[in-house]
């Protein structure tokens, strides 16, 4: 796929494979492509060309949310999650109804993947950590029972001990079949938890291990 900002391209025939039940790490600087590519894939950033195929469907012109009823999550660098509601309110807003052959997400089941966030169920957004809300962006978006998840940059500016809980979740996920993408400017991060890894520079895939 290619994909540009106004008359900016940014991709130039980007090409991944996501398997099931992997985890694929893509690594890159800052401004290497990284996340226009996963705007790209969720309709956030419209294609220039090429196509994107999830579990055999086109998602060419689709919207993010009829993206995301296919069973694709997101979970954005800015974790956009809702300050304004409890963790318990915004594991709500995520929920969609169990996939054939997929766990089934449940508040209680994700307090167990974070124990941090049970302990805070009650905890408005905006009065958490950048590592707490972290976590809470992944539940909320695991809420949706995805098949597959994006995950832009999900341990830029934790500690370490945040960075091992994410990595911990990040595993477990793989092992319950889902497939997962990391971007990742850290290759240390990416190489522990990832089957495969591709690089991005300037906008095209350089390497793919």
């Amino acid at each position: 796929m290619s994909a540009a900002y106004g008359r900016a391209q940014v991709l130039f025939g980007v090409d991944l494979e996501l398997r099931a039940g992997e985890v694929l790490a893509l690594l890159g600087r800052n401004g290497a492509g990284k996340t226009t590519t996963l705007k790209t894939v969720m309709g956030l950033l419209p294609g220039l060309s090429g196509e994107i195929l999830f579990m055999d469907k086109s998602l060419k012109d689709l919207e993010p949310h009829a993206i995301a009823s296919l069973g694709l999550g997101y979970v954005p660098e800015d974790r956009r999650i809702f300050t304004g509601l409890t963790v318990a309110e915004n594991l709500e807003v995520g929920r969609q109804p169990a996939r054939a052959g997929l766990p089934a997400w449940t508040p209680e089941k994700l307090f167990e993947l974070f124990p941090n966030l049970g302990r805070m169920r009650a905890r408005r957004g905006g009065e958490m950590s950048g590592g707490e809300q972290q976590m809470l962006a992944i539940a909320r978006t695991l809420m949706g029972n995805p098949r597959a998840i994006l995950l832009d940059e999900p341990f830029e500016g934790l500690a370490p001990v945040i960075v091992d809980g994410v990595a911990r979740a990040i595993l477990e996920l793989k092992r319950a079949g889902l497939s997962v993408l990391l971007c990742e400017q850290n290759p240390r991060h990416a190489r522990r938890l990832a089957d495969r890894t591709c690089t991005i520079d300037k906008g095209q895939i350089r390497a793919d291990n």
